[in-house]
């Protein structure tokens, strides 16, 4: 049986395009990928290309494997952020801004100011970039590069906490109620979890006893419920 081959999904593009010259679509937009794919046309060729390697292959491997496969891209940073989030687990439940207006926020920045950036919010991606800034322009070493980068990144944080308490004692001086604090909720949630528990244990005390009676031969014990939550409180 001759397997026949497919060729309309390497004609996208074409296709594509003859429906937006079609007079009844002309005032529908173009779809989003249109641009991408006009830059980058599909391959017209049946075999599979040779991928540009990114990491040298290792020369003892008999027969080299996952030549088709794309290679991870590592990069320096890489290693400084899972070293910072690594020593540092909750600043990733800060909420951290992923947008940018244009794509060059980036070279709008001058580390060699220190962590903080205008128009930047502080975070853990401070101190990476602010390390891999002493690294390749003062020739530090990774620690010692670290170890000012966070320094830094300390005092700014501990200032932000200090305006923001002060700025709550503001508040509640001219009237301000903000509620309970995480804290407050978090106790609360964990003694009501324990009254449940703690009902759930006296039920079941109960119906164990309640089955131990009903047993022939059973001897009268005392009660346990009352004993394991005397014991419990």
């Amino acid at each position: 049986m001759v397997r026949q081959h497919h060729f309309r999904p390497a004609r996208v593009l074409q296709t594509a395009q003859a429906m937006l010259d079609n007079p009844l679509l002309k005032n529908s937009p173009a779809p989003v990928w249109l641009d991408a794919v006009m830059k980058v046309t599909p391959a017209e060729l049946r075999t599979r290309p040779y991928l540009p390697q990114h990491q040298p292959l290792d020369q003892k491997a008999k027969k080299p494997r996952n030549l088709y496969r794309p290679t991870q891209l590592t990069f320096p940073e890489d290693e400084l952020r899972r070293t910072f989030y690594r020593d540092h687990p909750w600043e990733l439940a800060r909420p951290m801004m992923v947008l940018e207006k244009d794509g060059m926020d980036a070279r709008r920045r001058d580390w060699a100011k220190g962590v903080r950036q205008p128009g930047m919010k502080l975070s853990g991606e401070s101190v990476v970039q602010r390390q891999l800034w002493l690294m390749e322009n003062t020739k530090m070493s990774k620690q010692r590069a670290y170890d000012k980068a966070r320094h830094e990144f300390y005092k700014l944080r501990h200032q932000e906490e200090i305006e923001a308490r002060i700025a709550v004692e503001e508040a509640r001086m001219v009237g301000a109620y903000f509620g309970k604090s995480l804290l407050q909720v978090g106790v609360e949630i964990e003694d009501q979890q324990y009254e449940n528990w703690k009902e759930w244990a006296t039920k079941e005390i109960m119906l164990r006893k309640t089955a131990g009676e009903d047993s022939p031969g059973a001897i009268p014990q005392e009660d346990p419920g009352k004993t394991a939550i005397a014991d419990i409180v």
